[in-house]
């Protein structure tokens, strides 16, 4: 139990009703093999963070939500506090008056596997940092393969209130807002830097940094004054053994080609670090068309390439169905997205002055030989590139409806269609309002793409690093 009384997730392991251990005739239960084996794969680090908790929950039959909240080690107030709802209502559930909805049950479930993971003690494979770090995206392939964040930047209030819903690294962990006014010497040491960067043509970049890096360093004075210099000053200040950038995929042609060329002559000749790049499509593992480049660099000389990174067929890849509210009564209510049938909210659905002027525009730009109009998708198709000015009309990705106008994707439907949250699942919290999150989402990296990036840098990123045998099967994904 731990030092507050509360006990923990693990106390589960001791018996069927967490009292410490059941006794029976007065003598200790033997421990099942399949519970010695699972505690035998937490000590050896060898079970990944995002299974412990249905591990656990199969050892044990008090699945009700009295159980959850001991588990999450929170008393009903600041449980409260944390779902949203009145300490009435969780009483109302603790006492088995009503129901959760499957949403909270997730919310809570994540608040466990948070608790946990602090907890058991885990290998920290490499330190990296994350900036211009929106909603975490390229940090989750990475916390995957044992990676520990030790500072982020974020300006954006909104961006940063989601990133700390979802990401716990500590109370002392940096988090800072405008990169600009950060001094390297301030930034924790790290052996990888993750960074998806804005884009500025840098031929007409502002007011350039003399001071922050000097002549010393021969940086070219067209990166100067620009947020990609902010990155550059970074490695140059802590030479990390590797780096991870991402982009639009325009990048290679933003301003005639002129900055994608000074992106790579200062990573590559100024800063002496071996570059490769790539354009993926997320279509393969996401209903989504989304082509963003991947530029990864590593201080030392070796023999990756992205190119060698295999990655599923654009048409192999799932279909909307998997991300879409199922609107069949299966799926519980979630926030204010669906009902309490799990209807999605008539709010989403356009209204007829939005979609009699959007059928409008396209037939004009039809007629004259434009490509320019809105996307209507159903269950089995792919949608286009879900982009941050979605919150306005939605134009992009408009889902059919049975009668009537088509709606927009749910906040919740645009999470699983990033890969935040996995195809009926709802774990990612969304603190902030839907054009917001809308945003959020827009602006947003595909989280399957980073995380098999991420499996391919591995075995260069961890080379001379400790990390245990376990850890090298499970960062492999076997």
């Amino acid at each position: 139990a731990d030092q507050d009384g509360t006990g923990s997730g693990l106390d589960l392991l001791h018996g069927d009703d967490g009292s410490g251990g059941p006794e029976k005739n007065g003598a200790a239960q033997t421990p099942r093999y399949r519970d010695v084996c699972l505690i035998r794969k937490i000590v050896n680090n060898s079970v990944r963070m995002s299974q412990l908790f249905p591990m656990l929950l199969e050892m044990t039959d008090r699945t009700n939500f009295a159980t959850l909240r001991l588990q999450t080690g929170m008393p009903v107030s600041e449980l409260a506090a944390a779902l949203g709802y009145s300490e009435r209502t969780l009483l109302r559930w603790e006492r088995g008056d009503t129901k959760p909805r499957r949403s909270v049950i997730g919310m809570i479930e994540s608040l466990i596997e948070n608790r946990i993971e602090q907890r058991v003690p885990h290998q920290d494979n490499f330190r990296f940092i994350d900036l211009f770090a929106g909603i975490g995206g390229l940090r989750r392939g990475f916390t995957a393969i044992g990676g520990r964040c030790v500072f982020t930047s974020e300006w954006d209030k909104y961006a940063v209130r989601t990133y700390l819903a979802n990401y716990r690294d500590g109370d002392a962990h940096p988090m800072a807002g405008d990169i600009t006014e950060t001094e390297p010497a301030d930034i924790p040491e790290h052996e990888l830097l993750l960074a998806g960067f804005p884009c500025q043509p840098f031929s007409i970049a502002g007011v350039s940094k003399k001071n922050a890096l000097g002549h010393a360093h021969g940086f070219r004075c067209e990166a100067q004054g620009t947020l990609f210099f902010e990155v550059a000053r970074i490695i140059a200040h802590h030479r990390p053994k590797a780096f991870l950038l991402e982009h639009v995929k325009n990048l290679v042609n933003h301003d005639r080609g002129n900055t994608f060329r000074v992106i790579r002559e200062t990573l590559g000749e100024d800063l002496g670090y071996h570059v490769n790049w790539r354009v993926i499509d997320a279509k393969g593992m996401l209903p989504q068309h989304r082509e963003r480049i991947f530029i990864v660099g590593f201080r030392d000389r070796s023999d990756f390439s992205l190119e060698d990174l295999r990655v599923p067929e654009p048409g192999s890849g799932p279909r909307l169905a998997t991300i879409l509210h199922p609107e069949d009564g299966s799926e519980q209510p979630d926030k204010h997205y669906t009902d309490r049938e799990g209807r999605v909210s008539d709010k989403y659905t356009l209204s007829d002055h939005l979609w009699r002027y959007l059928q409008n525009y396209a037939e004009k730009h039809r007629r004259h030989g434009n490509g320019f109009g809105f996307g209507l998708v159903g269950p089995n198709d792919v949608a286009r590139t879900l982009s941050a000015r979605y919150y306005k009309d939605g134009s992009e990705i408009l889902v059919r409806r049975p009668q009537g106008n088509p709606r927009r994707l749910t906040p919740r439907e645009c999470s699983r269609l990033m890969g935040f949250d996995k195809p009926d699942r709802a774990d990612f919290h969304i603190p902030v309002s839907d054009t917001q999150a809308y945003r959020q989402f827009g602006n947003a990296v595909a989280v399957p793409v980073v995380e098999r990036v991420a499996r391919h840098m591995a075995p260069y990123l961890l080379e001379g690093e400790q990390a245990s045998p376990f850890a090298q099967l499970e960062i492999m994904g076997l």
